[in-house]
């Protein structure tokens, strides 16, 4: 509960056109891009500066007032849902690139800065930044960082957590840390850095990143490789990867997704087959003139009725954006659109797949399969209607049965979405107790009055989420 008191202290410090308690401007952060959550903040604070936050942090700790740093809100897991209620920090006003340092190959930027115009800044300078979560357009690198958010180029390059070398951080008594460096080594001390990324907000607030930056891939192509049956199209994955080559992307769609990702993006796409494998190769030109060559054979002898290669980077380009679409295709048919992140073993996909349609008939629910094939990283997507509460608990037991299936291959319950409220009640499955017990030794050391993003990660209410009002 924020009193008039700790309102006047918490203004004194950002300015009273940056704190705002109506009930509008708070409903507008009362939920994020997750079905089925939502829960009113007690306010919301946009701070200018890291010693802004760390005063924010110190009155917040004095008084148990819960705070949830948020980026736009883009993640689906409720991880920026203010469930407790609380302080919403917002980033509008850190949201600048402060260095791309060429010498070492590292950009610095703050937390609110939108991932695509810092990929954007960079690759206009020839150097990469790999990792592409499918809400670049719209997220923040301060979201990315806490949700270790992966992409399509996941395969070949990593997430986010394999590109952040340096945190500036605000711990929960409002004391700032700094960890890593530009440095190729570092093992002064704990792995700070490598704790923070993932960590959904419940250790601290990220108010500062140093990111490794890559030269520019030479060159790239791009196939799309159409199956009438799932399963080759599962076990072209495995064999591609058993055979040494490493795609930048290897994506999978099934039928349903494809059919409304065409009539979503209109480039063309075949609608009359089971399944596509939409794969990507870059680097030097003779590397990748090899590797589609042998891509295609592996494909072709798993049965693919047709292997394309783009025929220019516009039309690769429409495929990576169709692609990139298929959750905003999707979200069109029904009211309730819920996006879940099963991840497998590479080898153990074709079963996966196999598994996701017998539950889905099992339960008779609709789910469209769709993801990051290489990875093992699939993305059960079913159309709902929240106000149909006997499909939505038919929904909840396939889900839950798909992510028992997936730690059953030896994955896990989310690749990349992370665990926030959505995924709580399954995390002891992949963890155990003694997983869990460890991880809150950790969040009650630097968080003991538990007021970084409480109910997440931890939590053990129901995945549906009423509406709180305060």
């Amino acid at each position: 509960m924020i009193t008039s008191d700790i309102k006047s202290k918490l203004i004194e410090i950002v300015g009273a056109e940056n704190f705002d308690d109506s009930k509008a401007g708070r409903l507008v952060y009362s939920y994020d891009a997750t079905p089925q959550f939502q829960s009113m903040p007690d306010g919301v604070i946009s701070p200018r500066t890291t010693k802004e936050i760390s005063e924010i942090v110190k009155i917040c700790n004095e008084y148990k007032i819960p705070i949830v740093p948020r980026g736009s809100g883009t993640n689906l897991c409720a991880g920026t849902c203010p469930t407790e209620g609380g302080l919403v920090i917002l980033f509008k006003h850190m949201n600048h690139i402060l260095e791309i340092d060429e010498e070492n190959l590292t950009v610095t930027v703050q937390p609110g800065v939108i991932t695509l115009d810092m990929i954007n800044e960079v690759e206009a300078r020839g150097l990469f930044y790999p990792p592409d979560p499918s809400s670049m357009k719209i997220s923040t690198i301060g979201g990315n960082i806490n949700e270790n958010s992966g992409g399509l180029r996941g395969l070949k390059y990593g997430v986010t957590r394999d590109y952040v070398i340096a945190l500036e951080i605000v711990l929960a008594n409002g004391d700032i840390i700094r960890t890593g460096g530009k440095l190729a080594k570092d093992v002064a001390g704990y792995d700070l850095t490598r704790l923070f990324v993932g960590s959904e907000g419940t250790l601290g607030i990220i108010t500062e990143a140093t990111l490794k930056l890559i030269p520019m891939p030479e060159t790239k192509k791009t196939i799309l490789a159409l199956y009438q049956d799932l399963e080759a199209a599962a076990r072209s994955v495995s064999k591609m990867i058993a055979s040494k080559i490493i795609p930048t992307t290897l994506e999978f769609l099934d039928q349903p997704t494809l059919q409304v990702v065409e009539d979503f993006a209109k480039i063309g796409l075949p609608t009359n087959v089971q399944a596509v494998l939409l794969i990507e190769q870059d680097g030097p030109s003779e590397v990748v003139e090899r590797d589609i060559k042998r891509i295609s054979e592996v494909c072709a002898a798993e049965h693919a009725i047709s292997v394309q290669v783009a025929e220019s980077e516009e039309q690769a380009m429409a495929l990576r954006t169709a692609r990139r679409s298929a959750l905003s295709a999707l979200a069109r048919l029904k009211p309730t659109t819920i996006l879940e992140d099963a991840t497998v073993p590479r080898s153990e996909i074709a079963k996966m797949v196999r598994a996701i349609n017998e539950i889905a008939k099992k339960y008779q629910v609709n789910i469209c399969t769709f993801g990051h094939a290489g990875d093992g990283n699939l993305h059960p997507t079913c159309l709902t209607d929240s106000r149909n509460h006997d499909e939505i608990e038919r929904v909840e037991k396939a889900f839950a049965e798909i992510f028992e299936k997936a730690i059953e291959l030896g994955g896990t319950i989310t690749g990349e979405h992370g665990v926030g409220v959505m995924k709580a009640p399954y995390l002891e499955l992949k963890l155990g107790k003694e997983g869990i017990a460890a991880m809150k030794a950790i969040k009650t050391a630097l968080d003991p009055n538990n007021i970084m993003n409480p109910g997440k990660v931890f939590a053990k209410e129901s995945r549906k989420r009423v509406v709180v009002t305060r």
